[in-house]
């Protein structure tokens, strides 16, 4: 069983609120290559699809460092793998910013996990800096589309990926992460065909400013639902 430790609150500010790691049932070592899945980018307009199980961890953690396609390129593979970045030996954030932080490149590995919190007591995502995960009203999940561009996308940075790049998973099933490619090229992370964003006014773990903002931000639970109870 697996679960996320929270970072202590920082001097002198507010106590940051408790995030706690739902727990997660990983594939037994014997069958680890059954575990995630390689999916294909689609476009902007159209959902991602799977093809063949992903590698065990160790393996999809050497696939992260090799070089990815040039963006535009065409569509090319994710590995989804269903187990943690830190069971497959790797430490870090893989290059995923915080807050309004810009987010220059495209992280090499992103990490989704579902956890419980204070303030929202649904299960919701994060990502490895544990910033709260949201979906978009606006969005389309079928086909999966985004709709959050130029200064929207600012405010809502969308959750990138490197192509050629791995999605480590904690109470995420596999076959609910897809990927579309953006009208800028980028490659952005889909969950239950939903595209998925952090927000910028967010900038330590537990924060949850961007729920319900304009009544179409809501942070996004394991299946690409709302989360609001």
């Amino acid at each position: 069983m697996t679960s996320l430790l929270t970072r202590p609150p920082s001097r002198g500010g507010a106590a940051r609120r408790a995030v706690v790691a739902s727990a997660l049932a990983l594939c037994a070592a014997a069958s680890l290559t059954a575990c995630g899945k390689t999916i294909t980018i689609g476009d902007s307009s159209s959902p991602a699809s799977s093809a063949t199980p992903s590698p065990s961890p160790s393996a999809a953690a050497a696939s992260s460092t090799t070089t990815a396609p040039a963006q535009g390129s065409g569509n090319s593979a994710l590995q989804v793998v269903d187990s943690t970045a830190q069971d497959a030996g790797l430490s870090g954030t893989g290059g995923t910013v915080v807050g309004a932080a810009v987010q220059e490149a495209p992280p090499k590995w992103v990490q989704l996990s579902a956890v419980t919190s204070a303030s929202l007591s649904a299960a919701h995502l994060i990502n490895i800096n544990q910033a709260a995960l949201y979906r978009f009203d606006d969005d389309t999940a079928d086909p999966s589309k985004s709709s959050c561009t130029g200064a929207c996308a600012v405010k809502w940075p969308p959750v990138t990926i490197q192509e050629g790049g791995n999605v480590y998973l904690a109470g995420v099933n596999p076959k609910e992460v897809g990927a579309i490619r953006r009208p800028d090229g980028q490659v952005q992370i889909t969950v239950g065909g939903w595209p998925v964003y952090r927000f910028s006014g967010d900038s330590r773990p537990g924060d949850l400013n961007g729920q319900g903002l304009d009544g179409k931000w809501f942070a996004v639970g394991p299946t690409g639902e709302k989360a609001t109870r």
